[in-house]
């Protein structure tokens, strides 16, 4: 039996739709900041695999405003899973972490490689997150040590898919970028504004890709290292911008807002070690593909969706 947390996130329906079969315990079930909860929900023999998805998420605001929080937050959850996982003998565990964990770009050399994950601090935008999942590593490369157990930590770069957050302070850019052109276009609004001048290149990996590399890494990866699986083809944000427009059916105007930050202009990482396991470069969804379904969904849910209704 699958135990995944977190099953109400972006991931987490993924994972439903590859595994509709496991359990998906919701916060009204197990409380995973509370070590009793943890302890007592995975006291269960049928159990032999922990798919750790739930954090606390947002954007860069509310990173900054509640960092405090995310850090404590995101401690006492990994930390009790784990803990309750040590425990009850469970011998196969698979954490979650983020690319957005890597130390800000002065202490590393582009591509990202899974060794510079603890060369330097993190983006100020996010430590208190960052340093509650780089812990993460440091328990699972503890804990293999001490009771010999097959954890490992895998690391996605930017997710998107159905059932994202599109609140606008608090979702991630593609979310955020649906949502903002798509109320343009129910309001008739001839243009919608975007922080930046949009020269800038990131990553983006369809969230059921990462499901299906989570199980690929699963049956074929056991080592202390963490693991790079996101699709590391970088695509710059003006152009995915405008396939967005047209799978939203928007023919306003895009205004730069270049007195607002635009980020770094790369962040590249790299996903060799996971191709070397054997993963394939093609398994990953087209971007144009992914997007349309992504926008396709959002239409038809809107405005019942997470961050909106």
């Amino acid at each position: 039996m699958k135990i995944i947390t977190g099953g109400t996130g972006l991931l987490g329906n993924a994972f439903k739709k590859a595994l509709p079969n496991e359990l998906y315990p919701s916060s009204k079930e197990v409380n995973l900041q509370n070590q009793a909860d943890s302890l007592n929900y995975l006291c269960n023999p049928e159990i032999d695999v922990v798919i750790h998805l739930a954090a606390k998420v947002g954007g860069v605001k509310a990173n900054t405003d509640y960092v405090s929080d995310f850090y404590q937050d995101n401690s006492e959850i990994n930390n009790n899973i784990i803990f309750s996982c040590i425990q009850n003998n469970i011998t196969r565990l698979v954490c979650c972490l983020s690319t957005c964990i890597y130390p800000d770009e002065k202490y590393v050399t582009y591509p990202l490689t899974e060794e510079q994950l603890h060369l330097g601090p993190p983006h100020d935008s996010n430590f208190g997150y960052a340093y509650a999942k780089r812990m993460v590593d440091v328990q699972i490369r503890a804990a293999r040590q001490q009771y010999g157990v097959n954890y490992i930590s895998v690391i996605p770069n930017n997710l998107y898919g159905e059932h994202d957050n599109f609140d606008l302070e608090n979702g991630h850019v593609l979310p955020a970028l649906i949502r903002k052109i798509w109320e343009a276009k129910i309001n008739s609004k001839p243009y919608f504004e975007v922080w930046g001048d949009g020269e800038v290149y990131r990553e983006f990996t369809y969230s059921e890709d990462i499901a299906k590399a989570i199980l690929f890494c699963l049956e074929n990866y056991n080592s202390d290292m963490p693991i790079n699986i996101g699709n590391t083809e970088e695509y710059l944000l003006k152009d995915v911008i405008g396939l967005l427009k047209k799978y939203l059916g928007y023919n306003g105007e895009i205004i730069f807002d270049i007195t607002k930050p635009k980020g770094q202009v790369r962040k590249p990482s790299s996903n060799q070690r996971f191709l070397d396991l054997g993963w394939k470069k093609e398994w990953y969804t087209p971007l144009e593909k992914g997007l349309k379904n992504t926008c396709e969904w959002f239409i038809k849910n809107y405005p019942n969706v997470r961050g909106v209704g």
